[in-house]
């Protein structure tokens, strides 16, 4: 399945690519060939990611400064990628979540996590999408989602919203644009530990124990959803339209992963609100 030229002359636009599960997607894209883009919204942390993956792999990869929750930027993003060559494939990878009793969320606090996860999704897909059938050029959106749209889960709503409305979108799409040579596609990865996820997600000792509580008794390795994702976005998966895999050890049908926090005591969850607030 994986042979090196599996993605060879694709261009892939991946956003959070700079650092996490978006890097990692990336660096397996450049493996089986692929031409990489990268979008955040720190260029320094994008550069410096780039250039390693240009000296460990090899291929072309550009970093490009975008903040996706403006749509005016990611139509001018687009506009540049466009004018080298068409984009082939695209992977919302961008998000924001933390852990929060719902009830002290502020507007501000919700909007913090829709506005990248739900509004710079859709604003990516419309502007890829839009470019894609009026050239008649076929392409795929790969959207990272999350066994929230299963299950619900408290103390993180807001992501749990948005991640089930991309879901509604990828779905909605698949019958719109797929006779137009567009499809779309998700994975519901479950714990796939990152720097990043786990300082908002798994605080105050969060991690211990959750790994072997999953029925496979571990947590996933970066180069699986990498595997999971090349597959999905290649002619390979030319087949497969408006579907989500999920991709979490089984871990889903045991818990939708919040029930520790239902244990917390108030002070726990004061002390994860002022360390939230001062990062």
């Amino acid at each position: 399945m994986f042979e090196k030229d599996l993605l060879a002359g694709k261009r892939i636009l991946v956003t959070g690519g700079g650092s996490g599960l978006g890097a990692a997607m990336g660096r397996r894209f450049i493996e089986l060939g692929a031409g990489l883009i990268i979008c955040g919204r720190r260029l320094e942390l994008l550069e410096a990611t780039a250039a390693q993956m240009r000296s460990d792999l090899g291929g072309k990869v550009t970093a490009i400064k975008c903040d996706i929750r403006d749509g005016a930027e990611v139509d001018g993003m687009m506009e540049a990628i466009w004018h080298e060559a068409p984009l082939d494939v695209l992977v919302n990878n961008a998000a924001a979540t933390f852990i929060a009793q719902t009830e002290h969320l502020s507007f501000r606090a919700a909007d913090a996590i829709l506005a990248p996860t739900l509004h710079g999704t859709m604003y990516c897909t419309l502007a890829a999408g839009r470019r894609w059938i009026e050239a008649r050029h076929t392409g795929v959106v790969l959207s990272i989602l999350s066994t929230s749209t299963i299950t619900g889960r408290a103390f993180t709503v807001p992501s749990a919203m948005a991640k089930s409305a991309v879901l509604a979108m990828i779905r909605s799409l698949a019958v719109e644009w797929g006779p137009k040579g567009v499809r779309t596609v998700a994975i519901a990865p479950g714990p796939f530990p990152t720097a990043g996820a786990a300082g908002q997600l798994r605080p105050e000792g969060r991690d211990e124990g959750w790994a072997r509580r999953n029925p496979l008794g571990r947590a996933g390795e970066h180069r699986e959803l990498a595997d999971l994702a090349s597959f999905l976005i290649s002619d390979g998966a030319g087949y497969i339209n408006g579907e989500m895999v999920v991709q979490d050890g089984g871990a889903h049908l045991r818990s939708s992963g919040a029930e520790d926090l239902l244990q917390w005591s108030d002070a726990q969850w004061e002390k994860q609100r002022a360390a939230r607030s001062k990062s």
